[in-house]
């Protein structure tokens, strides 16, 4: 075993056996203290780089790893804590004092980013300490067994022997694999998973007086254009959350307060009683790019947000509610988006199913009409009354638009971009939404050619997307298909294009296809 290699070898262990034990013992911590957060470092870390993140960076994240964002983070940062852990173990072996201080640093940033985390207390570090002082010993233990301390490489490694090198190894396999194994059982332990999907599986989505009926005429009989309804494995996923909230419905919580007349606090068992109504709802990420699949269309089941507002009583001046999901993310929505005609939603069901846990378990906002990083909370548990002038949600705080009405858009999703197509009649079909105005037009334009009207599936609900067709006779040859469409107020769709910050992506979507 060369020396060179050996030092970094420690230090890769020390990192994994400090994860391990941290992640281990905040799993039992949270699991004590029936939370659902999570005081694991990792996720901590995590969870504080995403909330400094620029909007060009999330941007770039989001376009290019899309839903799989969060994996690619959590790669990143392994890669990353890797290098680090082996640079120290490397370095340090030489100037063991300052390899321990430098390890001791890294997992004092570990520290600093749990206690940075909404409704951290003192305590939540104790894991990352734990996990930090089992690392140092793991780090300086290793050292010892390569030979490596600085007496023996100011020798040359002449004190190495080969059952040094067999304890070497033995050992640093013994340790990292133990932490693999604490990692992967905290993350286990900590969750609250099985249980929350216990509870999810004997809920019942309660009846309503009117649901909704999706008629056949709005599902267009076109291969490969979006279908009207997405279902929730499908439905698109665009948050901050590293690790999904477990919240257990029997201690799920709702407040309502500030500039309200009084106070009010709902569980989920008075929720259920309420009168639910259904609701057809597309939900837009103002990441999505020109032509972007961060859309869905659902049916949505919850009780009215207006109704809980009403029995608060809204204060005079307020112009604002705060919303805010069990994991501490924020969102401001106009408060006449939320007490309209629109029908925003306490929602607990999605295509007559209970909440999936990545979208929200138990209860999530559905707010028709605006961006979800201003309407959309996951894991809602907090309304706050507030104003525009006083308080700003979690993205509205880093640059993006206050408010976010969506824009009109529309999408081709036959034929693709680069797809070869024989000539002949092609169905040139897709999707437009502008949520709360609804579509009236759509039309399809192929090179520089005039534009012509596309066949409009039916609109069961202006809150949601509409299926659209146009026979093409398309001839040989490389073609450049675009498409706009006119809302319910009759304003064209916008050919400038605008990136999605601050306020979301604008322009026409074209793709280019071969025909033979």
């Amino acid at each position: 075993m060369k020396r060179s290699w050996a030092p970094a070898l420690a230090g890769l262990v020390a990192g994994v056996v400090t994860v391990g034990a941290a992640t281990l013992l905040a799993g039992v911590l949270s699991r004590l203290a029936t939370s659902s957060s999570t005081a694991s470092p990792v996720v901590a870390v995590g969870g504080a780089f995403v909330d400094r993140t620029p909007p060009w960076l999330k941007d770039f994240a989001v376009n290019a790893f899309g839903t799989r964002d969060k994996l690619a983070l959590f790669v990143g940062m392994g890669l990353v804590l890797a290098i680090l852990c082996g640079l120290i173990g490397w370095w340090g072996a030489r100037r063991p004092v300052v390899g321990l201080v430098a390890f001791a640093l890294l997992g004092a940033v570990g520290a600093a980013a749990v206690l940075s985390r909404p409704g951290s207390a003192g305590g939540d570090v104790i894991p990352t300490v734990v996990g930090t002082l089992l690392g140092l010993w793991t780090l300086s233990t290793l050292w010892g067994r390569a030979g490596t301390r600085a007496d023996v490489v100011s020798r040359g490694g002449a004190g190495q022997s080969l059952l040094d090198r067999r304890g070497f190894l033995a050992m640093g396999g013994v340790l990292a694999a133990l932490g693999v194994v604490a990692t992967a059982a905290g993350q286990r332990f900590g969750g609250r998973t099985q249980q929350v999907l216990a509870a999810r599986k004997k809920l019942r989505v309660p009846r309503v007086a009117h649901p909704v009926r999706v008629p056949s005429s709005a599902q267009l009989s076109v291969p490969g254009i979006s279908p009207y309804v997405v279902s929730g494995q499908d439905f698109y996923r665009i948050d901050t959350a590293l690790v999904v909230p477990q919240v257990d419905p029997a201690t799920w919580r709702i407040r309502v307060h500030g500039m309200v007349r009084r106070e009010v606090t709902l569980t989920w068992d008075q929720l259920l009683a309420k009168p639910m109504q259904q609701q057809l709802t597309t939900l837009t990420c103002v990441s999505n790019e020109v032509g972007g699949d961060l859309v869905g269309n659902a049916v949505w089941t919850g009780w009215p947000v207006r109704e809980i507002l009403a029995e608060a009583g809204v204060e005079p001046g307020a112009d604002m509610v705060l919303s805010r999901s069990e994991d501490g993310w924020t969102a401001g929505t106009p408060l006449t988006a939320l007490t309209d005609d629109r029908n925003a939603l306490l929602a607990v069901g999605m295509n007559g199913r209970p909440l999936p846990l990545e979208h929200g378990f138990p209860v999530r906002l559905v707010v028709p009409g605006l961006y979800g990083y201003v309407s959309a909370t996951k894991w809602v548990v907090d309304l706050k009354l507030t104003t525009f002038a006083r308080d700003m949600g979690y993205w509205t705080d880093k640059g993006w638009s206050a408010r976010g009405p969506i824009k009109t858009a529309s999408r081709i999703d036959v034929p693709r971009s680069g797809a070869t197509v024989d000539a002949g009649t092609v169905a040139v079909a897709g999707v437009a939404w502008a949520q709360h105005r609804g579509i009236d037009k759509v039309e399809v334009r192929v090179d520089d050619g005039p534009w012509r009207q596309a066949k409009l599936a039916a609109e069961p609900s202006i809150d949601a997307w509409r299926q659209w067709v146009l026979p093409w006779e398309a001839t040989h040859g490389s073609h450049t298909l675009s498409v706009r469409a006119t809302d319910g107020d009759g304003n064209l769709q916008t050919s400038a294009h605008a990136m999605p910050a601050p306020n979301g992506a604008s322009g026409w979507h074209t793709v280019t296809v071969t025909v033979r």
